[in-house]
């Protein structure tokens, strides 16, 4: 009982704070409110994100009591379980939005990649966070590279290009932290470069696609381009304080498609304004702050690399989810952390946050109180 007087709260407040805030925001771009007697309860998307929430809510207090070195000793068996969830959804899954990452388990889908990622976390931590002197050979790279690999060719045989990014983002950021060398990473660059047109080529037509319409948006602004001019709309008639709670007309007339998702911050600035968009900016970025002080004062290597990881991943697929909704990214289907409905989404970003919990409960009582 004594780690849990380490449990440091202003990590699982913000992480609450965001949790509510997309639970408002959900109740508004679906209007689905809690207790409305005409939905079955299967259909109250507020209602399914609130047991999601209570799902990741133990999920996250479970990894938070068990100490985090227990998974990195049993690294090989976590990376075991990534990749026996990518195949068997491989296999199984049925297309739901042009991807097969999906498993249908009665009312619910479950995103097995979203776990995956986290996952690839752990076992990158394991490889890269021992000691200095094994950095300075090419076998950590090359550990690390096939543990991006495999789960990254897994995961684009899905057509989920945008986890697939997420994967690779995070493990560059890993790398860098962890200290690799440089004269292995410009080799290992200059070989990413050479094949950047092959990859292109290789890309689905729709991923092609999506590139096309974000460099020409008016292209077909009645078709691909559509939502994203919805988008830009809801954000900009939004103003400074917005037009209120569920009065946003992009939104409320459903102009704005998948607004309850991906397009979730749209929906907000419609409503809130400016001002309503930079207090969710702010409590993610106290949130990111939070988790960078727990990353330089993590006991060991391995437990750095965790928290830095799992900052990365959510920094990543936050500022790429809002870039996309003011269009200066293509469109990636990414959700926005803890705010978009989505059940794999939220119960995967808790258990990432859980993970750093188990860290940041483990640091000694000195550096403790420094945070």
């Amino acid at each position: 009982m004594y780690v849990w007087r380490r449990f440091d709260w202003i990590l699982f407040l913000l992480m609450f704070a965001l949790v509510a805030i997309g639970l408002l925001m959900i109740n508004s771009a679906y209007q689905a409110p809690a207790g409305d007697g005409a939905l079955d309860w299967t259909e109250n998307l507020v209602l399914r994100q609130v047991l999601f929430f209570g799902i990741g809510l133990v999920s996250y207090l479970v990894l938070a009591a068990v100490d985090y070195r227990v998974l990195i000793v049993h690294a090989r068996w976590v990376f075991a379980a990534a990749l026996a969830m990518l195949v068997i959804t491989l296999i199984i899954a049925s297309p739901i939005f042009g991807t097969s990452a999906w498993l249908e388990v009665g009312v619910f889908g479950i995103q097995p990649s979203e776990l995956s990622k986290v996952l690839v976390i752990v076992v990158l931590a394991r490889i890269l966070g021992e000691s200095q002197r094994r950095l300075e050979t090419p076998l950590p790279l090359v550990q690390a590279i096939a543990a991006l690999a495999v789960p990254g060719v897994l995961v684009y045989q899905q057509s989920d290009l945008g986890m697939v990014m997420l994967l690779a983002i995070a493990w560059v950021g890993m790398v860098f932290v962890a200290g690799v060398r440089w004269r292995h990473l410009v080799g290992l660059g200059a070989l990413a470069a050479s094949a950047v047109p092959v990859v292109w080529f290789r890309l689905e037509d729709y991923m092609r696609g999506r590139v096309m319409e974000f460099v020409n948006p008016n292209q077909d602004p009645l078709g691909s381009s559509y939502n994203i001019n919805q988008a830009l709309i809801s954000i900009g008639s939004g103003g400074w304080w917005g037009k209120g709670y569920m009065q946003g007309s992009q939104s409320q007339l459903r102009f704005l498609r998948v607004r309850h998702t991906d397009f979730i911050f749209s929906v907000l600035c419609e409503e809130f304004g400016f001002v309503g968009a930079l207090v969710l900016i702010l409590l993610f970025a106290l949130l990111f702050l939070r988790m960078i002080r727990i990353a330089e004062r993590a006991p060991d290597g391995p437990g750095r690399l965790i928290v830095y990881g799992v900052t990365i991943l959510l920094v990543s697929q936050t500022l790429i989810n809002i870039g996309v909704n003011v269009n200066l990214l293509p469109v990636t289907g990414l959700a926005l952390p803890m705010v978009s409905y989505g059940g794999s989404s939220l119960v995967t970003s808790m258990i990432a946050l859980g993970l750093v919990q188990s860290v940041a409960m483990r640091i000694s009582q000195d550096d403790n109180a420094l945070l």
